[in-house]
């Protein structure tokens, strides 16, 4: 086709209507429209000329140009879009390299073939231009929930009309015996929005704890006003759930509020997860009592934490131990979820057991070291001593105020603990030498030749080898694999080596050996105590 002042008109109104039709910004639909009359432009003047064409916004008129640059005589490539400035003085007065000259060109015909490549293009743009405005509606909804219409089933997977698009549902993220025919009305929780080549992908859930959390805010005003704050769910989805509140106001109580009157508000949620029970917990600073509300309804005598390890050990009577465990584990797995802890639950009986198989234990190590009669090392135990080098290195005062024991005696006790220690650690020390250790890993400050040993055994012989160690490498973590927490063992863990001490050591061996500047960590140290700073600052404010 000619672009003739017949059809100028009509590049405008198509362009209005494929606009309106895809709800985007006509421009876009005129900018792909030039694009596709440049590129049929250059099938007939040549693909090297820098052709462009601008399309007049209110009459329709399509102007046809070619650009030409000037550019540096060694640098001339392209003699149909570049020219030197010396061949640019016949058309310019005074050009300069980077200034570009503009001539008009008559109008193309436009054959069938370029005709159908326009179309492609402008296709193309307008595909573009309906995903990227897909993406930017949705991009800021991700973490709410959606009414959607439920189109089709693929392979499990639910495909559902949000509207602007569609969204899918994939089966690991219904609730186990949910099914959906097409139409159905459903109601889900954005969980990703991603621009893929294809086009934006929005993920959506219906097992995800955000959703429970977003559908008690639609329920509970107090949430929404942020009266009433969650600060934790886990879920199993469909079988039950567990749901941490705090209220900020002393008159309203957080879970009478998520209740609401005769269970209307909690039971809203229910239904809407088709039944999955809900237990609301008033949630707590100190952990041990909020892990003792988190076990609800079973009854706890008494919590011991490791804060350290991020481990709870929870002792329960005998006629609790089942509902604290709860069936196939599913109370306490899902407490474990709600507070972060790894929880251990014993019956008192268990837990005498093993504190009098600990004192046992610890008497028969000083009756055997310190060649103590039980008594005495029934005594120390008593006294708190758990090792040989708490006795060795203790303040003597400590082991004054055990009766019968005299300054004399304390000496003596703690020669022996450090002859055995000193012992220990030759023996530990010769064995590391002997699988290979050298004088840079043993002369390294903050190990102990035991450590050096473990290390050495482990294949860690040399300071560099210490030095391309991950800090859970060292001091053991935990992992989360498919939503258990999952132990990663450390070689210097029996050490009670924490991650921060690790981590020190790591970077200290690091710098030793030149691999990182000193500078650089006191700069990112700086940097992260200011930021600490601010936090407390905004926390406070």
């Amino acid at each position: 086709m000619a672009i003739t002042s017949a059809n100028q008109l009509e590049l405008l109104q198509t362009a209005e209507a494929v606009a309106r039709e895809k709800m985007i910004d006509p421009n876009l639909v005129v900018e792909a429209m030039e694009e596709s009359l440049a590129r049929a432009a250059k099938s007939r003047y040549g693909a090297e000329m820098d052709i462009r064409v601008a399309i007049d916004r209110k009459t329709g008129r399509a102007t046809f140009t070619r650009v030409r640059t000037v550019v540096e005589d060694e640098e001339l490539e392209n003699y149909q879009a570049e020219f030197t400035v010396e061949q640019a003085k016949q058309y310019m007065d005074s050009p300069a390299v980077g200034d570009t000259y503009v001539e008009e060109v008559p109008p193309v015909e436009m054959g069938r073939i370029a005709a159908q490549s326009a179309k492609q293009v402008i296709l193309q743009k307008v595909r573009e231009a309906e995903r990227d405005r897909q993406y930017e509606e949705f991009k800021d909804r991700a973490g709410t929930i959606i009414n959607g219409l439920v189109k089709r089933e693929e392979y499990g997977n639910v495909i559902v009309d949000v509207g602007a698009g569609e969204a899918i549902l994939r089966r690991n993220e219904k609730i186990g015996r949910e099914s959906y025919r097409p139409n159905d009305r459903i109601r889900v929780y954005i969980k990703d929005v991603r621009r893929e080549q294809r086009g934006p992908q929005i993920f959506l859930s219906r097992t995800a704890p955000e959703f429970m959390a977003e559908l008690f805010k639609m329920e509970v005003p107090e949430i929404y006003d942020g009266i009433i704050e969650i600060k934790a769910v886990a879920r199993d989805p469909g079988s039950r759930a567990k749901i941490a509140v705090i209220s900020y106001d002393g008159s309203i109580d957080p879970v009478g509020a998520c209740v609401g009157m005769r269970g209307s508000r909690v039971q809203a949620v229910v239904n809407e997860l088709q039944g999955e029970k809900i237990d609301i917990i008033p949630w707590n600073e100190d952990q041990p009592t909020f892990l003792v509300n988190a076990l609800q309804p079973a009854e706890v005598s008494k919590v011991v934490l490791d804060e350290e390890a991020g481990k709870i050990e929870v002792v329960v009577p005998e006629e609790q131990l089942s509902l604290a465990i709860g069936r196939r584990g599913q109370n306490v797995r899902l407490a474990s979820q709600l507070t972060g802890l790894d929880i251990d639950i014993m019956t008192e009986e268990q837990e005498s057991a093993r504190r009098q198989a600990e004192f046992e234990l610890r008497t028969k190590l000083f009756m055997d070291n310190l060649d103590l009669d039980e008594f005495f090392a029934q005594l120390l135990v008593s006294e708190g001593f758990t090792n040989l080098e708490e006795v060795a290195y203790v303040e003597i005062d400590e082991l004054l105020v055990i009766d019968g024991v005299d300054e004399d005696t304390a000496n003596e006790l703690q020669a022996r603990a450090r002859d055995v220690l000193e012992a220990r650690n030759k023996a530990a020390l010769e064995n590391a030498r002997a699988l290979g250790v050298e004088d840079s890993l043993v002369e390294f400050e903050g190990l102990t030749p035991q450590m050096i040993e473990a290390l050495a055994k482990d294949d860690v012989k040399t300071l560099e080898d210490f030095a391309t160690c991950a800090d859970w490498e060292l001091a053991g973590g935990w992992t989360t694999v498919d939503g258990e927490r999952v132990k990663d063992d450390g070689v210097l863990e029996p050490f009670d080596i924490s991650l921060e001490d690790a981590q020190t050591m790591i970077m200290t061996a690091r710098v030793l050996l030149g691999w990182v500047d000193p500078a650089e960590l006191e700069a990112d140290a700086e940097e992260t105590d200011g930021e600490d700073a601010d936090l407390t600052e905004e926390t406070e404010a």
